[in-house]
């Protein structure tokens, strides 16, 4: 099963369109587990499914990390299905160490994914196929897995005055490091686990920081155990199956309340201000009259789904999100959402692959498919 042909180099675009079994769309944790198991039950690569993949290489959002975002730092990496990532030095951003074993497991497994290939619509084809419309010319397809994750889409909160700060404004991804923030005023906004990295790192280098979030962060004592692993997937699970947008796992886990936390706490470093009120051109104001100066407003917002190439096959419901059963839309059973909602961690991706598989061989070979 070792196939090191390189793919990378095979998207010209042609006129032509290609029939396919399965499309997937994304190279990721999500994407890679789903094609393992397609190959693994059977389907040839580019004969019965294709990987199309926008990312210039391996890695999947991982790629574009930050170099200070050491593979030590990394908290619940799972490995891909069927090989393990072993012997990786924690010292190493995580960005080399998940690059390189991405890219040995494509070879290793002959996925042969397809990059770069940006995927421009999805939409209805002849015959009850799907038309994957992309860089690399049309796909005809008679299922889909989404696996496009949400890196590409990162969620800029909007603040009156913003366009008139002076200063900087970023987002998490476009975070290039704590040395970058040298001696400048540092307002960063967000309650997540990247809020709380990007404070803990910038505050040695920084003039000053100030934390701002919407709600009060809530820190988690104790370890993260199976059952509150499920009730917290459980939790987003229920908003994907209502069609609302989903919120991710770690939103709902709280922050775990770590040694080098519990030293930011005490320092002031994670002292939490509540959200302001406007920008100004030389920083942020609140209605009591407090106001911040700042060189750079640092937005650790998080990301939506990057779904907007599946808009032609209208599957939003009214609640803004796609309403899924398990890893199939409800409204289209030829598609399959991974790494979406409840399947957002590199565990419950994994197991997404592996579901939506199960689910596409049905529906392929005209068996009925659960509700």
């Amino acid at each position: 099963m070792n196939d090191t042909r390189d793919a990378e180099s095979d998207v010209e675009r042609d006129d032509v369109e290609r029939d396919i079994e399965v499309v997937v769309i994304g190279a990721g944790q999500a994407g890679l587990s789903s094609a393992y198991h397609l190959r693994r039950t059977g389907f040839v690569p580019d004969r019965d499914f294709v990987v199309l993949d926008h990312a210039p290489g391996p890695g999947g959002a991982w790629q574009f990390r930050w170099p200070s975002l050491t593979y030590g730092k990394v908290h619940g990496m799972h490995a891909l299905p069927g090989m393990e990532l072993t012997g990786a030095d924690p010292s190493r951003p995580s960005s080399e160490v998940i690059r390189a074993y991405f890219d040995r497991y494509e070879r290793t497994f002959g996925l042969r994914v397809h990059r770069p290939v940006d995927v421009r619509a999805v939409g209805e084809g002849e015959g009850g196929r799907l038309r994957v419309e992309t860089s690399a010319g049309v796909w005809s397809a008679r299922a889909l897995v989404n696996a496009t994750g949400t890196w590409d889409r990162p969620f800029w909160p909007r603040y009156p005055g913003q366009e008139t700060f002076r200063g900087r404004q970023l987002h998490t991804a476009q975070y290039p490091g704590p040395e970058q923030f040298a001696g400048q005023r540092v307002v960063v906004v967000g309650g997540g686990a990247s809020g709380t990295q990007h404070l803990m790192e910038i505050a040695p280098f920084a003039a000053a920081t100030t934390w701002v979030t919407r709600r009060p962060p809530v820190f988690r004592e104790g370890p993260f155990d199976e059952s509150l692993g499920r009730a917290a997937v459980a939790m987003v699970e229920e908003r994907v199956r209502r069609g609302l947008p989903p919120k991710s796992v770690v939103s709902v886990t709280g922050l775990p309340l770590t040694d080098a936390v519990r030293e930011a706490r005490a320092s002031g470093v994670l002292e939490r201000l509540p959200m302001f009120d406007r920008i100004t051109p030389d920083g942020v104001e609140w209605d009591d009259g407090r106001r911040v100066d700042a060189d750079v407003i640092l937005w650790a917002t998080g990301f939506r789904a990057a779904i907007e190439h599946l808009a032609p096959l209208r599957l939003r419901e009214p609640g803004g999100g796609v309403r899924v059963e398990g890893t199939r839309a409800v409204a289209d059973p030829r598609i399959h959402l991974v790494g979406y909602g409840p399947s957002a961690s590199t565990i419950g991706a994994n197991r997404a692959g592996r579901s939506a598989v199960r689910d596409i061989r049905r529906l392929l070979s005209g068996e009925p498919v659960a509700a």
